[in-house]
């Protein structure tokens, strides 16, 4: 089941273009690091009801839910998206798959082993294959195929359309070694992820020429090396289906076929009700009635006590009664309709609840997760201290209970922008930025210049006609000779900040229970009346609409505007990367350093008063311009709990006087009309995990650069901040052939990321997945890969496979 919010076909795919998570100096840590090293709490693990392979019955069929049929079967192309990724994994080698703690594994069907040989004057990596592995025509896997792959993503020759080419254009050259089964890969340069490389590995005879590249691999695979094979498919059914591979060398597929099913979001309960599929992933509403369906078990045949009729209280169904045997015939027809409507609903959902008992909700967290992104490419987020102000005003805590909790899930809010808790490298490294705390955002606020009653205020010097545009002129210019001259300015600046930050040592205080709940309930009444006034895109005749940027497309890019922090803005960045002077290389703050809450740089300089609370007092405003963001949230049925954390953001900004104006758009619009496109000012969407940040995240975290048409390319940091710092360490990172030493480079780059406060973490999402409650080695798998040819039913009820369940 795809999520909105998280881009398609993201996973481990053009993450060097504009999945959504994204240099050359060694520096120590960003202050406010939770502690030194790496955390040792490990992570959620999977749920897919495991059983050893003798436990499992041979044969039959399982049909998995997807969402679509997948737009091409090439994993390298720009519209692959989840299903290419689950459909190939059964079909072709993955070299080094995610093992349950998020690191790349060495897969034995198909490596005997794989390891760097030399350093020195180049990186070299031999390959040693596994000597039954064949592709499905009797070909052995070895040299031409990685030859063929590398020169189709290396980027050089324009006729492979790819989506990718990250590592493949540091490959010098590729050749046989001892014999046919090893295969000897030399790089330019030193390339830390090279085992991201050939995964999946595809034959010379798609990778071979650009026709079969871009045309033939989109539709069908004829030559395949995994535990199935492409046995078809079929678009009026909805299906692709896969058989077991005879020339597979490694354990035997358990299933004869494997049927992957198109079935929308909305439509699951109803298709695991029927025995139309086996697996499917569901979102929270369906997996509530899976666990009511297993919880009324032994009702004895008593009504439901949920569903169709079940809130009808006795005193309404006398009066639906008294109307339907009643003497006025047109109400009681309406009335005998309606009845027999509710009849017939009860009887349907009584009977897929019934039906539902024999499925199981397997839970994990799924290897992604959700952020809150700020646009500082202009208007109010363009200046750091206001994204620090939004971030330092949230209860990540809450909205991960929000989410999390009622799933029986741990609701912990996520510390890390490069690895999840669980996986190697993972540290909190939200204390770089601070924790929530409401006077430190309202004077950040302030410091900006948002006041209350700063809307009705005119612009300061206001003069009319030439004259404003003359001085517009002049200051215009006074900006450029200042960033010419940016360098020693923002030194003094951020140093002065600095020390006024560190001179600043009182503690948070804390308004009194009465005065929180008022100002609570002042928000959610507000909040309550913003919704009802809702603007909805399309809908232009709603008033305070706002009129949508337009973004040309420029070859993948977006031709926008690029605007320059202000100079104080710019200072008060300064101050924060600036504080790494203070640490250890272990990380570890000086005394006289430390602040409460983290990095002096997160704080407004001493002496500026908080302004009164907004949800008592309200809106805060500046040269007659209300403090109010536009924050884009999904309207589909599906993104319910997207929404819920959207409106708990609302209410929590609304505390520190930043309006929002929440903007519910179609799914299928969401990501690129308005994310992507970089038509918002806050929204909320998900990037998936990866073994590999060096190369993965740099996209999206890397500097927009000004492009020589004007446009600005941001691969995939629709945040549009970034630094040149953060742009090094990921650099340095990529290199960097020490895995301990690479990740420290990581954490660093982690931090830096927190201080520009461009992208929020929010919390790991919830992975809920329904199966037939007889099948094994099935479910949530959390950050693994799933072993295709294990899954199957329970060797005492296979007899009750979905082969024999009505269709």
């Amino acid at each position: 089941m795809s999520h909105v919010g998280v881009p398609r076909g993201t996973v481990r795919k053009r993450r060097s273009l504009a999945l959504l998570t994204a240099g050359v100096l060694t520096i120590p840590a960003l202050a406010g690091c939770s502690s030194d090293g790496e955390e040792t709490s490990r992570g959620v693990p999977q749920d897919i009801a495991p059983a050893a392979r003798q436990a499992v019955a041979d044969g039959s069929t399982v049909n998995w839910a997807v969402d679509a049929l997948p737009a091409t079967f090439n994993a390298f192309q720009a519209d692959a998206d989840n299903a290419t990724t689950r459909i190939t994994q059964a079909l072709l080698p993955t070299l080094f798959p995610m093992d349950e703690s998020g690191q790349p594994k060495l897969n034995p069907d198909y490596l005997e082993s794989a390891k760097i040989i030399e350093r020195e004057p180049k990186q070299v990596v031999l390959y040693k294959l596994d000597q039954q592995a064949v592709w499905s025509d009797g070909r052995e896997i070895g040299a031409p195929d990685f030859v063929a792959q590398w020169r189709a993503l290396r980027g050089k020759d324009s006729a492979f359309w790819t989506a990718r080419n990250s590592g493949y254009e540091r490959i010098d050259k590729i050749e046989r070694g001892a014999d046919d089964l090893q295969v000897r890969v030399t790089f330019s340069k030193p390339y830390a992820d090279w085992r991201s490389l050939f995964s999946p590995l595809y034959p010379k005879e798609i990778t071979g020429t650009p026709d079969a590249f871009n045309d033939g691999a989109r539709t069908t695979l004829k030559n395949t090396a995994g535990p199935f094979v492409l046995r078809g498919v079929s678009k009026s059914k909805g299906t692709v289906t896969l058989a077991r591979n005879p020339r597979w060398w490694g354990d035997k597929a358990k299933l004869d076929t494997l049927v992957f099913r198109a079935v929308a979001p909305e439509d699951r309960t109803e298709a695991l009700a029927d025995g139309t599929v086996d697996v499917a992933d569901i979102d929270a509403a369906t997996a509530d009635r899976i666990t009511l369906a297993r919880r009324d078990r032994g009702n004895n045949g008593q009504p439901l006590a949920h569903g169709p009729g079940s809130e009808t209280t006795p005193a309404a169904a006398l009066r639906s009664w008294a109307l339907a045997h009643g003497s006025d015939e047109e109400a009681a027809e309406i009335a005998q309709a309606a009845r027999e409507k509710n009849r017939t609903a009860v009887v349907a959902y009584t009977a897929e609840q019934k039906a539902l008992r024999d499925v199981a909700v397997r839970k994990s967290l799924e290897p992604a997760y959700t952020q809150l992104a700020l646009n500082g490419e202009s208007g109010p987020l363009a200046d750091d201290r206001v994204r620090r102000a939004v971030a330092r005003a949230l209860d990540r805590e809450e909205l991960a209970r929000t989410v999390l909790g009622p799933l029986g899930l741990p609701a912990k809010p996520l510390g890390s922008h490069l690895a999840l808790e669980g996986q190697p490298g993972y540290k909190d490294g939200s204390g770089a930025l601070g924790d929530q705390n409401t006077k430190e955002a309202q004077a950040l606020l302030a410091d900006a210049g948002w006041t209350r009653g700063g809307a009705a205020q005119p612009p300061k010097d206001t003069k009319a006609g030439s004259e404003a545009e003359k001085k517009g002129d002049e200051e215009g210019e006074g900006d450029k000779s200042a960033e010419e001259d940016g360098s020693d300015a923002g030194d003094t600046k951020s140093e002065k900040a600095e020390q006024d930050a560190e001179k600043k040592a009182e503690k948070d205080g804390e308004g009194s229970a009465a005065e929180r709940e008022k100002a609570d309930r002042a928000s959610e009444d507000s909040a309550a009346s913003r919704d009802e006034g809702l603007y909805i895109v399309g809908q232009d005749d709603k008033p305070g609409s706002h009129a949508p940027a337009q973004a040309v497309s420029t070859g993948g890019a977006f031709a926008v505007h690029v605007l320059a922090p202000a100079r104080t803005a710019a200072g008060q960045s300064a101050a924060l990367l600036r504080q790494a002077g203070a640490l250890g290389e272990d990380g570890a703050v000086a005394a006289q350093d430390k602040q409460p809450g983290g990095a002096a740089g997160a704080y407004a300089p001493v002496g500026t008063a908080a302004p009164a609370p907004a949800a008592a007092k309200g809106q805060l405003g500046k040269d007659g311009k209300a403090l109010t963001l536009r924050f884009v949230l999904p309207s589909g049925p599906g993104s319910q709990s997207l929404r819920s954390v959207g409106d708990k953001i609302a209410v929590m900004l609304e505390k520190i006087g930043i309006g929002t104006e929440i903007i519910k758009v179609p799914d299928e619009s969401y990501f690129k009309d308005h994310v992507a496109s970089g038509v918002y000012d806050l929204a909320l969407y998900s990037w998936p995990a990866t073994a590999y940040p060096a190369t993965d995240g740099r996209p999206i975290y890397a500097k927009p650069e000004p492009a020589t048409d004007g446009s600005l390319l941001v691969e995939q940091n629709y945040t549009r901040v970034g630094t040149d710092h953060i742009d090094q360490l990921f650099d340095q990172a990529a290199a960097e052939l020490d895995e301990k030493a690479a990740r420290e480079l990581m954490k660093q780059a982690d931090a830096r990321i927190w201080a520009a406060a461009g992208s929020i973490p929010l919390f790991q999402r919830p992975q809920l997945v329904a199966v037939d409650k007889k099948l094994a080695n099935v479910g949530a798998f959390g950050f693994a890969a799933p072993r295709y040819q294990d899954i199957g039913f329970k060797n005492r009820q296979a007899a009750g496979s979905s082969a024999d369940r009505k269709k």
